[in-house]
């Protein structure tokens, strides 16, 4: 019988946060901000304009909790009052926005780590289907970063992110992490299956998928919603 898998839930600001976001699995960050933008962000009512605000503000709360065990090394500067050591960080970070809804991730996290590389990755879910389907990628053949966050709003059933996550490996990326603002339960069991050495974080995981493999209650197409194209035929 398999082991049941572990959700670890992080409340950001207690003692015990920066232990638990070092150990492998699945991040479902809990915190007052969290909750209270994710409910409008979920709101039908919700402006394309605002709905782009909030994602940019819950990927920031994601990308702090996701990055707390970068490698830092010493940095000798002088401020206008004395010579100071601080610290700098000592790694090749990527990030990795699966096309489109995962560009809206992009530009808040930047804001965090200017230097970090960006790599598109085009996949898309056939609606016949529910597969996914790889129809771009920017990914290089050689010299892969030390750490790779893959960026999209959504983890519904998981097959854009086991593709993500399988180009990432072939390009030999030791550490990767998934950023999601909403995952189903099925697409966690799908990546830590199939890649149990994987980091998800997330700030909500939903019950269940409906019919169309939209998850419930979730928030509808987000990238729809973020570009203002989900205008009825």
């Amino acid at each position: 019988m398999a082991a049941q898998k572990t959700i670890r839930r992080i409340h950001v600001g207690k003692k015990m946060k920066a232990a638990a976001t070092r150990l492998p699995g699945v991040v479902e960050v809990d915190h007052p901000l969290v909750r209270h933008h994710l409910t409008r962000l979920r709101d039908e009512r919700t402006s394309p304009e605002e709905f782009r605000s909030l994602v940019r503000r819950l990927a920031t709360l994601l990308a702090y909790e996701a990055l707390q065990d970068l490698h830092e090394e010493p940095l000798s500067i002088r401020t206008p009052n004395c010579d100071h050591v601080g610290r700098r960080l000592r790694e090749s970070i990527g990030l990795v926005p699966i096309l489109r809804a995962g560009l809206g991730m992009v530009d808040p996290i930047l804001d965090l780590i200017p230097a970090a590389e960006v790599w598109h990755l085009g996949v898309y879910r056939d609606e016949r289907t529910a597969k996914p389907v790889e129809y771009y990628s920017k990914i290089p053949q050689t010299e892969p970063v030390d750490t790779a966050l893959i960026l999209d709003p959504m983890l519904a059933t998981g097959g854009s992110a086991v593709a993500a996550l399988s180009t990432l490996r072939e390009w030999g990326v030791p550490n990767v992490k998934l950023l999601a603002i909403i995952a189903s339960r099925e697409g966690v069991t799908t990546i830590t299956d199939q890649f149990p050495q994987a980091q998800i974080y997330v700030c909500c995981i939903d019950p269940t998928l409906n019919d169309r493999k939209f998850i419930i209650p979730g928030l509808g197409d987000a990238g729809d919603r973020t570009f203002n194209t989900g205008r009825s035929e």
